[in-house]
Formats: structure tokens, sequence, C-alpha cells
């Protein structure tokens, strides 16, 4: 079940209230043995969710998930995910946003110093992603930081808000995709496998919402610049760090900017800063996999890339095969065509490494076994074979067979180095003192052989 909390103290929560008991058919309850300011009184229940109203702020609310469930369930029918509908104030014009609750520093809007609440980042993508489809015509839609309380909720929970000033709060077109939003959310689990935490950059988070939208990897708490120096010194914040990944359930973080204690920190609690790069490349590749290749092979911040075989490869399998690509033959496709190269390999390979920033492979690969090894070959000689005549697997070697022209039999036959040798090479006659010149004369057949 969901629990969702309405602030009276709140226009804008009340307004997304308001569409929320609109948008779904909802059962009228009463519990009378909690006040009605702190969520007693009057309730709403469906089947996944259960909205209460509090008289207070919502940062101000503490353990709010002690007020859902029904009363006399004993526990058994509490909350997974709690959602506060909220106002978003900020001079950011009309926006849908979500973020979690707590404080990396000083407790100045509710909650507690260095208290964070447990996030639920599979459900805050879930969110960001049905704001994206629901938001009306001028309404962007962003994530925030972590910047207010409670920093004690009970379950996961998320800030679903409605901004940025009166005239959105008021706006039934705003309300109602902020609800439709919420609603979205039955049947979503809070956590998936997996999460990060965000460290560094602005209040409102381009990059980590970029890391939602577009891997697999949901992210948690973040703390933005100026929450980092509002907290201090990583090192006599170590605790705050590690409350950040325990109430992500993550153990990796992604820092944007310069930050060489906190990246100490980090990996003397036992977590990994990885970068934006390090999520791309690992999306959709088992992660045991991704250990196993980085250990075997070359870290991903050295430029090894995985290939599509990885993001098929069967997340028990633990065996593959290491092979050095042939030099010379990948040499010689990327001076042909440097992306249909790379394309060969990514095809047929489960990782292999790079240079020039990933774009070129370069060194040793791994595959899944040896047809791999040889489907990969024959896809590099297919590259040459937009060039050459003949390509063709010979004793240990890729072949490669071209006609073309030969500038000493040009010359043998009396033609001048110059616009003539141009003329021939391109398959045109020259004349010569009189005499025509064909091409096919001054062509020899030239023969590369590639080991691989």
């Amino acid at each position: 079940m969901i629990a969702i909390v309405v602030s009276r103290a709140d226009s804008a929560s009340e307004h997304i209230g308001d569409h929320l008991l609109d948008l779904a058919d909802w059962e009228t309850r009463e519990d009378d043995a909690r006040p009605d300011a702190e969520g007693g009184g009057r309730f709403y229940r469906t089947e996944d969710f259960e909205l209460r109203e509090f008289d207070a702020l919502h940062l101000e609310i503490e353990d709010a998930a002690a007020a859902f469930g029904s009363p006399d369930a004993a526990g058994a029918d509490a909350p997974d995910l709690l959602v506060f509908a909220s106002r978003h104030s900020g001079d950011t014009g009309p926006l849908l946003t979500a973020h979690f609750t707590g404080n990396f520093g000083p407790a100045e809007y509710g909650g507690v110093e260095g208290g964070l609440a447990e996030a639920c980042p599979n459900a805050h993508a879930r969110l960001l992603e049905a704001f994206a489809e629901r938001a009306p015509d001028g309404y962007e839609v962003g994530m925030e930081c972590t910047h207010h309380g409670p920093s004690e909720v009970g379950v996961p929970s998320l800030f679903a808000e409605l901004g940025s000033d009166e005239s959105e709060w008021e706006d039934p077109e705003g309300a109602r995709a902020v609800a439709r939003g919420i609603l979205d959310l039955a049947g979503v689990e809070p956590h998936r496998e997996r999460q990060l935490v965000g460290f560094g950059g602005g209040h409102y988070a381009p990059r980590f919402e970029r890391v939602e939208r577009e891997t697999d990897w949901a992210v948690g708490h973040i703390a933005a610049d100026w929450m980092l120096d509002a907290m201090g010194s990583p090192e006599r914040n170590r605790e705050v760090i590690r409350r950040a990944f325990e109430e992500s359930r993550a153990d990796r973080a992604v820092i944007e900017g310069e930050y060489p204690e906190l990246k100490r920190v980090v990996a003397d609690l036992g977590y990994d800063a990885v970068s934006e790069t390090w999520v791309r490349e690992t999306t959709g590749v088992p992660l045991a996999l991704v250990e196993g290749l980085e250990a075997d092979l070359s870290p991903i911040s050295a430029g090894l890339r995985f290939g599509d075989a990885a993001r098929e490869y069967d997340p028990e399998a633990t065996e593959y095969e290491l092979v050095d690509l042939p030099n010379d033959l990948l040499a010689e496709a990327q001076s042909i065509d440097a992306d249909a190269t790379r394309e060969a390999v990514a095809s047929r390979a489960l990782a292999f490494e790079t240079e020039q920033s990933g774009s070129r492979a370069a060194g040793r690969a791994a595959v899944r076994g040896p047809d791999d090894a040889e489907a990969l070959v024959e896809a590099l000689a297919d590259v040459l074979r937009t060039k050459y005549d003949s390509v063709a697997r010979e004793d240990g070697a890729v072949v490669a067979r071209e006609t073309a022209f030969d500038p000493e039999k040009a010359r043998t036959l009396g033609v001048e180095e110059g616009p003539a040798f141009g003329k021939l090479s391109a398959g045109e006659p020259v004349t010569v003192s009189g005499r025509e010149i064909d091409p096919q004369k001054v062509r020899s057949e030239r023969v590369r052989e590639f080991p691989v």
C-alpha cells in the first residue's frame, strides 16, 4: 500500500489531494484513534493507496507512516511507500519535481541535522517518468537534491511537487498531472537492484535526472554543492555520508566536481565512486560480469567498453575467453571505416579495450568462446571487403587482394608523374607522345596479409 500525505497548510497539496480523490474510486473511512490534525478522523482508501490529511506542513511531520494502516491491523497494513503531495517554491516557472528528504548539514527546514529519511529511488524514477508523460504544456520536469525534512518517515518516501508559485499551485491541469503521476506508482517497488547516491552539482540535478532517464540505474539521496558546503568536512561527517548510502540502499556514488576528501571517505567506508560513463557502460550488463572483466581486462575508466553480447549474457554465467585483437587487421579496418570497425568489435565481443576516449578498439577483448572470436575476425574482414577486390582466410591470416594503379608500370611506358597519374588511377586513358595508354596496362595486383 502507498500512503499519501496531504497538508492542509499547503494549498497546492490540498489541490493535488482533491484531484487524487476525483481520479480514483476511494472508500471513506474513519480513524478515531488519532487526532484529526495528525491524519486521524476521515481518511480514504483504495486497493493500492491510503490518503490522510494533516494540519502541519509536510516537512514538520516526523514518522508520518505511523498514521497509516488500519488501527486494528497491528502493523500488518503498514505502507510500503509514502508520498508527500506538496507545493514547490522557487524561481523556476511551471515545474513538476520530486526529491527525497533529510539534511546533510544543519536542519533549517525540518528534520534533524545530518538525518536522512529512507529514499525510494525506483519509485522516484517511475514518478519522474510519469511526470514527463503527463506534464501539461509549458511545464518542465525536474529532480531536486535532498534539502529539507522530515528526517524520519518510517518507510521509503519522496516528495511529489507542483511548482513554482501560486499560479501553478492553483492550476488544475498541473495539480491533476501530479495526482496522476502519484497514482501511476501503484504496484511500483521502492527500490531496484541498481541504485546510486549523488554528490555535487546544483540544487536541480540534470546529470542525475539524465542518469535515471537514460540508464537502468536509479538515484537516491543527492547532496548538492551547497549542501556539501553546509555539511562541512567529509571526514568529520563520515556517518552522514554512510547514512546517505544506507538510506538509498546503494553502494556506489557519482560525484560531480572535485571532491578528493569526499572520494577518500567514500572509499574508506567501503563504497565505490563511479563516473557517469561507468553508469552508462554498465547499463544492461550483469554486475558480476562487469566486476570480472574490469579485473581481467581493464577498468572502464581506462577505456574498457562492453559489447552487445554482454547485454545478452546470462547473469549466472561466469565463463569467457580473453583474446588479443588482431592489431594489423584492426588498424587496416579502422583506416577504411572507423565506425564500422568499432561496430564489428562491439557486436561480437563481450567487452573490449579502447583508446581515444573509447572511440577505437585496441588491445584485448573478451568473447564467449572460439566461435565469437572467429566471428569477430570475420566481421573485421567484412570491413576490408568494402575496399579490396577479394578477402579470404588463408593459413592463419586474412589475405586481401586488389588490382590497383601501379606507378612503376606507368613510368616504364613514359608517363610522367602528375595529372596523368591521377587519370590512369581513376581508370581514364592518357596520351603520351601520340600514343594512348590504356589504364589496364598500368595496373597490378597487390596482396596484403594480416595475421590473426
